[in-house]
């Protein structure tokens, strides 16, 4: 099996936790936009009803739409569910999140979640945060030089994600810094570290956050729990 059908595969598994009236957290990215189909076809056969999603970016809030998903802006209520992919799983189901650039929205939004449910293929699973991924941080534009100055005191390794000749730019008109973090780093005090470090708008690290993730590989789809 393909590694595209193995992804679909990890999100219908979680998207058969969605039940009718739930407001849904829906994700961002190759792995999320599975189970944004697969809610906008339960929908349309009627296996749900009264699905709405709220969106992670504003890629997925168009597809959402298109597949027929009622999206509303976030606001304080709680979400029953959010379904969302990860760039790296740790055995604890700490995430490393954000190389598709959603990261601020995607935090704000998993957060309200009652239940956040993690879908990726086996490639994303690691021993150690930060061992095959860089860690996205979005800056504020404004001095985002003497920003990424104070973020290279803290991980030396790191550089201004480009698109092209310009800087990425967030759905929130925000930059992102990708650093390298070193073997052995304490994950939970890099990231108090982080958000306290002037210029940074938030982290790609999830930590403490999935109740459960389900992982493709090529023998099947795997449950997994932290550890």
């Amino acid at each position: 099996m393909d590694l595209e059908a193995l992804k679909r595969e990890a999100a219908l598994r979680a998207v058969a936790l969605v039940k009718s009236g739930d407001r849904v957290g829906l994700g961002t990215g190759s792995t999320a936009k599975y189970a944004i189909e697969e809610i906008g076809r339960k929908l349309a056969a009627g296996e749900l009803t009264g699905v709405v999603g709220v969106a992670t970016s504003e890629a997925s809030d168009t597809l959402a739409r298109q597949v027929g998903i009622p999206v509303e802006p976030l606001d304080p209520r709680p979400l029953d569910i959010a379904i969302d992919g990860a760039d790296e799983i740790a055995p604890n189901l700490d995430l490393i999140k954000g190389l598709g650039g959603a990261l601020l929205r995607e935090k704000l939004t998993e957060v309200q979640a009652r239940r956040f449910i993690v879908i990726a293929d086996h490639t994303k699973l690691v021993e150690h945060i930060g061992e095959k991924s860089a860690l996205p941080i979005e800056i504020a534009r404004f001095g985002f030089l003497s920003t990424i100055e104070r973020l290279r005191a803290i991980l030396p390794s790191g550089r201004l994600r480009q698109l092209g000749a310009q800087p990425y730019v967030t759905d929130n008109g925000n930059y992102i810094f990708d650093a390298q973090i070193p073997a052995g780093t304490d994950i939970a005090a890099l990231e108090r570290q982080l958000k306290g470090t002037l210029g940074v708008v938030d982290t790609g690290l999830f930590l403490g956050m999935a109740e459960r993730a389900f992982v493709a590989a090529p023998d099947g789809v795997t449950e997994l729990t932290p550890r």
